[in-house]
């Protein structure tokens, strides 16, 4: 292998890792987001959540935040 071959290797590698962190966060994003929006607006006031809100906890959900702690 040249040093070339060696780099695309290492560019789709990373290529690849790229997208398959955000197909997971994606995923994580719209389960989170329909689990949220299955609620009854009781159940999410419960909560301390408005369904304003969310959109902005399903992707704080999918980048690895925490709002609710």
């Amino acid at each position: 292998m040249t040093h070339h071959d060696v780099r695309a290797a290492g560019t789709l590698s990373g290529l690849v890792g790229t997208l398959r962190a955000a197909w997971q966060r994606r995923r994580i994003y719209r389960r989170t987001y329909a689990e949220l929006s299955a609620l009854s607006s009781r159940e999410l006031s419960d909560l301390g959540i408005s369904r304003g809100m969310i959109s902005r906890l399903a992707q704080e959900a999918a980048n690895g935040q925490h709002p609710l702690d």
